[in-house]
């Protein structure tokens, strides 16, 4: 997310491109600068106003090699509280009032921290000396930091609106309504930021000029996988008639496994139930289909903790290891990692990493799910599947950024096929990483057909609606259970 074009208009040409990295290295330049100088600043004040109230004279500040280090642990302490905040996430989409919030509500949190970390101790001539210090902190990093920040902001909400910035947009419909939204964000004052770079339908063929033909027919709505490969598109409107009920769930699915904005005419009764939220006052009403599953925080702690848990797996494990390297060698022939191809996070394929727990040849003769008595599964691998010791080179792939600890289990496309004709809201999975574990693992186990697969599913959908670092916690303790009791098959 956070592509973005910068649109030239007396060429009428596309310049730079200015990616989301860039946009967020401003904001991280900003905030790192602001929080050295408020604290650089906010010691000149302890110094020359707290400190001679206690000793009778003005203290001279000494930048010595105990404050560096105070210095980078402060701005360093500042950053991480940002990170978790959001304030990096996202930076094309902001709005100033819950920035302002935000930054008040992280700002207070960080100051308190500070305070019992660093100045609890601190030489006071009265208690009021406190305040003075929990005030000062607090204006200076909030004013020094918040204000570069909402003049970032700004800046680059008034060039979307003037139309030098743009999400590239597709539209997906080419009836009444859909033309009405196209002629509605074109004619708007103050943009919203969609550049309509081009239009689908369900049905793969487009009526005769639509959208004046001003707008390139892309195709159909099942080939977007192709066309986000060579397009870059950042946003999409869903515009379809009320008509098409079932080709707007069929679609939306579709979508949600890509990293794009998916956005919806709302109906009357999405008007009526209080679904339609407006993030823009002069904006075209439409609502936006949210991937935020978990509160931003939790998802920083989440992907924190699987990186640590990981790195100590594999160090802690190390020995289990390489006792299971020499038992695969000497039981069978064959290497002992065995890789294989799966999908994770918005459809992208990645290659996992298990222990070989079956005979080299077990899949000559195509894709097949493994069963309870499968005469395919080596010894040593009945073993390591009722312990779950085969996914161990699973924490690789944690390390890599392609797995979590908890999540719906990766599967092949080949099955993900097969699934999707029987129960298509499965691609909805596709949301978040998949995990080591899952609530479909501890609650169902391993699936030996696809029907069983559509079963765990309702579980595995269940934990997207109640995600959470707790329910993680408790998927993990189960699982230890299961590995304990050798019950994993």
């Amino acid at each position: 997310m956070g592509y973005l074009r910068k649109f030239a208009p007396q060429t009428n040409s596309y310049l730079l491109v200015v990616t989301n990295r860039s946009q967020v290295a401003l904001y991280f330049t900003a905030d790192v600068l602001g929080s050295a100088i408020a604290w650089i600043v906010f010691n000149v004040y302890r110094k020359w106003i707290i400190e001679p109230q206690v000793f009778g004279e003005k203290l001279p500040l000494e930048l010595d090699f105990r404050f560096l280090v105070g210095l980078v642990f402060v701005v360093g302490f500042w950053f991480m509280l940002f990170s978790v905040a959001g304030f990096y996430k996202d930076v094309f989409r902001r709005s100033r009032l819950k920035e302002l919030g935000s930054s008040i509500g992280i700002t207070i949190l960080g100051v308190v921290l500070i305070f019992f970390l660093l100045l609890l101790d601190d030489y006071i001539a009265t208690y009021r000396n406190y305040y003075q210090l929990l005030g000062s902190l607090f204006v200076l990093q909030f004013c020094i930091t918040y204000i570069p920040r909402l003049a970032i902001t700004s800046r680059t909400i008034h060039r979307i609106h003037q139309r030098k910035f743009w999400f590239p947009t597709i539209i997906i419909g080419d009836g009444d309504r859909a033309q009405k939204l196209y002629q509605e964000l074109e004619a708007q004052e103050k943009s919203q930021g969609n550049k309509i770079i081009g239009y689908l339908t369900v049905n793969g063929s487009s009526t005769s000029n639509a959208f004046g033909g001003k707008v390139p027919f892309m195709g159909d709505a099942k080939q977007f996988p192709a066309i986000i490969s060579k397009v870059k598109v950042e946003e999409v409107i869903v515009a379809l008639e009320d008509t098409e009920p079932k080709e707007l769930i069929r679609v939306i699915n579709d979508m949600l496994a890509f990293d794009v904005a998916v956005k919806a005419i709302p109906s009357l009764y999405d008007h009526l139930t209080g679904r339609v939220k407006m993030s823009s006052i002069f904006g075209t009403p439409l609502f936006q289909i949210s991937y935020e599953l978990i509160p931003l925080w939790q998802g920083v702690v989440k992907q924190a903790m699987d990186y640590l848990v990981a790195f100590m797996a594999l160090v802690v494990l190390s020995p289990l290891i390489l006792f299971l390297t020499v038992l695969i060698k000497l039981t069978s022939k064959g290497p002992v990692i065995h890789s294989q191809e799966r999908v994770g996070r918005h459809g992208k394929p990645f290659t996992l990493y298990k222990f070989r727990s079956m005979y080299t040849d077990a899949e000559r003769s195509g894709p097949a799910l493994s069963s309870k008595r499968d005469p395919r599964v080596t010894r040593l691998g009945r073993f390591m599947r009722k312990t779950r010791l085969d996914e161990i080179p699973n924490f690789v792939n944690v390390l890599l950024g392609d797995m979590s600890l908890v999540g719906p289990r990766p599967e092949r496309q080949f099955f993900i096929n097969q699934i999707v004709e029987k129960a298509p809201h499965y691609i909805h999975l596709q949301k978040v990483k998949p995990g080591i574990t899952s609530w479909g693992q501890v609650k169902y186990g391993y699936a030996e057909n696809v029907d069983q697969m559509v079963e765990r599913l309702n579980y595995d959908l269940l934990y997207l609606e109640n995600m959470s670092l707790f329910v993680d916690l408790k998927i993990i303790i189960y699982t230890l259970i299961t590995v304990f009791r050798g019950r994993g098959v």
